[in-house]
């Protein structure tokens, strides 16, 4: 995690490429609805500014146009963002590498420079070396602040390390200081919230914490494979039948590792998956015919006695269908709980993100994590390619 960063080299008169995340979602209409992701890269992209860089040649990926040239996913909209939030302009290039690229870059007078969609190159996600060097070519030295893609060795994350010197920005630097924590030395007790909705996509994550963390708080659709573990009545919730033995086993070794590990005691349930469907609240039996969508009002006060006395919490994933408004109550309810407790708390990325942002908390939380995958692959425990390629700091 000990990565050299923007402020430990030269930028004055420097050419700097940078990687960022502007994964930004957009409406139908191609207008940007939420701009967190380029908000986050601001700090860095003013600080080689304020350094004296001779440019800043930024690029990013935007949705999965899977080597096609899509104009819906073109960055655009976000050199117009970008330009509003800089207040200076930001010149976009139809391109992201070539001849016309070069001399784009040549002729331009503008500080900022954003080159078109990386992904619209299958060479992108391929980690191709040509392609990598190519991109290269347009800068002197390279700065990482994409943690939402630091989980991939792609040619703008890891290939073009072995052309230019590779640091960290202050954003990807932020993401490695917090998460790095938890996972290396967190403050206790630590008590970790996992959602969503399904048990196999966290259970790296639930074995290499389980030495570290002192309570899980189990919600969200994972919550029902574990409760089946259990042999309680879940009528027609989300199951994944293959992961039951895997639930028992984690359930026994949390028990003998003295983890407390607790899952809901009562539920929302409705007749179907839909926003207009019916509803009521039934106990810690689900009966059949009905699906729990999200956590009851005795899980959530169960919750927040546990996580009252956390020093750490970490959260990943919602406890119910946030989306719709008749199954938010329960991650709203500890989205706000956990905004007036005085533990540091990290949000892993994804729709946990989105949920805080919904219920208007994320200022309120230590730390709002840009990347899902990441940061999730990073409590696994995995090491992240777009951080080990970085130079470290001797």
């Amino acid at each position: 995690m000990n990565k050299m960063t923007v402020k430990d080299i030269d930028l004055k008169d420097k050419k700097v490429l940078m990687r960022a995340d502007f994964n930004v979602p957009l409406d139908e209409n191609c207008n940007i609805t939420d701009d967190l992701r380029i908000v986050s890269a601001l700090p860095t992209i003013k600080y080689c500014l304020e350094q004296g860089a001779a440019r800043i040649i930024l690029m990013s990926h935007l949705g999965r146009p899977k080597g096609q040239v899509v104009a819906k996913m073109s960055l655009k909209p976000v050199a117009a963002r970008l330009e509003k939030l800089l207040g200076m302009p930001v010149k976009m290039l139809d391109d992201c590498v070539g001849e016309a690229v070069k001399n784009a870059l040549a002729q331009a007078t503008e500080k900022v420079v954003l080159l078109e969609n990386l992904r619209f190159y299958a060479q992108e996600t391929k980690n191709e070396s040509v392609f990598a060097g190519q991109l290269a070519e347009l800068g002197q030295v390279f700065v990482n602040d994409a943690f939402g893609t630091a989980h991939r060795a792609h040619a703008s994350t890891e290939g073009v390390t072995h052309y230019l010197p590779a640091v960290a920005g202050f954003l990807l630097e932020k993401e490695m200081a917090y998460l790095g924590k938890v996972v290396e030395n967190p403050e206790r007790p630590l008590v970790t919230i996992l959602g969503g909705a399904k048990v196999s996509d966290k259970i790296k994550m639930i074995e290499n914490m389980m030495d570290k963390v002192d309570c899980f708080l189990i919600g969200g659709g994972m919550a029902y494979t574990f409760l089946k573990a259990q042999g309680k009545e879940i009528g027609d919730s989300k199951l994944e039948a293959d992961r039951i033995d895997l639930a028992k086993t984690i359930l026994k070794k949390a028990k003998e590792n003295n983890v407390a590990f607790i899952l809901p005691i009562d539920h929302k349930v409705a007749d179907r998956f839909d926003a207009q469907a019916a509803v009521q609240y039934v106990g810690e039996e689900i009966p059949k015919g009905w699906m729990g969508l999200d956590i009851g009002p005795k899980t959530i006060e169960l919750f927040k006695q546990k996580l009252q006395t956390a020093k750490t919490i970490v959260w990943n994933g919602p406890v119910g269908v946030f989306e719709m408004a008749a199954f938010s109550k329960g991650t709203e309810a500890l989205a706000e709980y956990i905004a007036t407790l005085p533990a540091t708390s990290i949000i892993g990325g994804g729709d946990t993100a989105s949920a805080v942002r919904q219920f208007k908390v994320v200022d309120k939380m230590s730390h709002v994590s840009t990347g899902g995958g990441a940061s999730l692959e990073l409590l696994e425990g995995l090491e992240l390619p777009g951080i080990v390629a970085l130079k470290d700091r001797t």
